[in-house]
């Protein structure tokens, strides 16, 4: 497993073909996916009684499950899994039709000129991915269209505009993978979007967390010294009785402080330990610095996310990036540790939030929380084992598996490597005029953030979401247009019908995304028994 993380140290795309150490894979992430959920647990009372955070999406799965104890509720829920398994058909005898035609490269309906092969080239098509499609019904139009943007930008505007220049910003003879070359200002330039993205939102979402703690303190010290007469009348007398009997029952299977905290501390002994012999380049007090300030940094996502439902995971993963990575340095492996260190810290962060998501639903609904700790407990377990093995699948199904233009390209850990590789290398790597581009798009990035939330909600709902419109600057726009054509029918749906949309479409584009996914599983399959598809239906110029 290191020698095939340590890959990613080298500027080669070369992929690896032997075999990934499964049981290490598993291994690492039994030490690091727990101790998130031990960080928590002595705040639960804090966030969700104490300071009453919102955490919307927790909120409403808790709506959306007392809904179903209704009369109405259930006859809707029967509709709609009825729904669900007629798309979840459809969609994965889709797949399966279309794997007859991708006998070999660029081949089959997702490598469908839909535009024209001069617009496919520069990835604009529509490859008819029921996945994608269903995704963006469920994704808000915004995101969407920003997707859209930035796919026309890029690919439509700047790329063709970069590419004239070859032979004067970069070399002519470079191949198209080479981060001195076009590939540089691809991967480099949608880095910069989605570091001012994150950057600015980490900063107004951490100055939001400060400002409703010092709010909630403060509130809590309010009337201290003044005469009983005086002073402000509690919350909990004002209390209606339905939150009064979830408090009670929030309250009554506690689980002991000194359990969470006791169990944070061996499995941060134990990681402290294990980690560097699964990864040799991450040293043990690099792991230990990490224990330390996991917690406070997993309050403050876990904090966050209750105000503003916006986990920062993958911003506090890219800081865990570049200050492990920097510390090692490059000549001792710095940008493998960097990118161990991502994955640690990601998993803490994420993981405390989705737990706090989970205690606010479980609050709502008369959930014992002790039973919900444990069943993140067993749920993880299985995550652990199932994910490495499903990643297995994927590794030994597709050759081409994380490649630039295969059909997995997996864009975020390119992505995510080449964040480590600028960390630890410094701006040497750079084509010619590259920084200068980061610099403008970074602070672009950084002033649409602004002005959205200057304008407010009511013309924000109209300007692109900067981190949205990264993505298809790395992998191009054809999923892009996918999810558009998804908020298409989505759209239309909802002029004809709302309600109906409003309670079926869910159902649909779950079933469009695990049909198309479940497919996959027996596609790796016949790859993996030799059996490969009888057609390939290849579009080329008259």
């Amino acid at each position: 497993m290191s020698d095939r993380i340590a890959k990613l140290g080298d500027k080669s795309y070369e992929h690896d073909s032997k075999n990934p150490a499964l049981g290490w894979m598993i291994g690492f992430l039994f030490v690091v996916s727990f101790i998130g959920l031990f960080s928590v647990v002595p705040l639960r009372k804090i966030m969700i009684i104490d300071f009453k955070l919102i955490y919307p999406s927790g909120t409403a799965t808790a709506h959306l499950i007392n809904s179903f104890h209704t009369p109405k509720g259930a006859i809707l829920a029967k509709k709609q899994v009825k729904v669900l398994g007629k798309f979840f058909s459809f969609s994965f005898l889709w797949g399966f039709f279309q794997w007859f035609f991708t006998g070999g490269d660029d081949c089959g309906f997702a490598s469908f000129p839909t535009f024209g092969l001069q617009a496919y080239k520069q990835k604009f098509f529509f490859d008819f991915s029921a996945t994608y499609v269903g995704v963006g019904m469920i994704c808000p139009y915004l995101i969407n269209i920003s997707l859209l943007v930035g796919a026309i930008l890029s690919w439509g505007i700047m790329w063709p505009l970069i590419w004239a220049k070859k032979g004067h910003w970069f070399d002519a003879s470079l191949s198209e993978s080479s981060l001195h070359g076009m590939q540089g200002y691809k991967v480099f330039i949608a880095i910069a979007i989605i570091l001012g993205d994150g950057l600015y939102n980490f900063v107004k979402i951490f100055g939001k967390t400060l400002l409703g703690m010092y709010n909630h303190f403060n509130a809590r010290n309010t009337g201290a010294i003044l005469p009983d007469n005086e002073r402000p009348t509690p919350e909990s007398s004002i209390e209606s009785f339905d939150d009064q009997r979830r408090t009670l029952y929030f309250l009554k299977d506690s689980i002991p402080t000194w359990f969470a905290v006791s169990g944070y501390v061996a499995i941060a002994a134990v990681a402290t330990g294990v980690l560097p012999q699964i990864i040799h380049q991450l040293k043990w007090y690099h792991v230990l610095v990490m224990y330390i300030i996991a917690p406070v940094l997993a309050f403050c996502n876990a904090y966050g996310c209750g105000l503003t439902d916006w986990s920062l995971a993958s911003t506090y993963g890219k800081l865990a990036i570049f200050m492990i990575g920097g510390w090692a340095g490059a000549s001792h492996g710095g940008i493998v540790a960097g990118l161990a260190a991502c994955g640690v810290m990601m998993n803490i962060v994420s993981t405390a939030s989705d737990l706090s998501q989970d205690f606010k639903t479980g609050y709502m609904t008369l959930a014992s929380p002790r039973s919900m700790f444990v069943s993140q407990i067993l749920g993880t377990a299985m995550g652990v084992v199932i994910s490495p093995c499903v990643f297995w699948i994927f590794y030994k199904a597709f050759p081409d598996l994380g490649l630039p233009n295969s059909t997995y390209a997996a864009p975020f850990a390119a992505l995510y490597r080449n964040i480590a590789l600028l960390g630890v290398e410094g701006l040497s790597s750079l084509p010619q005029h590259c920084l200068m581009l980061c610099i403008i798009f970074f602070v672009v990035a950084i002033a649409i953030n602004a002005i959205k939330d200057i304008v407010g909600e009511k013309y924000s709902k109209f300007i692109p979401i900067p981190m949205a419109m990264a993505i298809p600057f790395y992998i191009g726009g054809y999923f892009a247009i996918d999810m558009c054509v998804g908020s298409l029918i989505l759209f239309l749906w909802r002029y004809k019908n709302k309600a109906n949309a409003d309670a079926f479409a869910p159902a649909v584009a779950s079933g469009l995304i695990c049909g198309d996914g479940i497919w996959t599983l027996p596609s790796s399959i016949l790859a993996l028994a030799g059996v490969n598809p009888p057609i390939c239906m290849k579009f080329v110029s008259g």
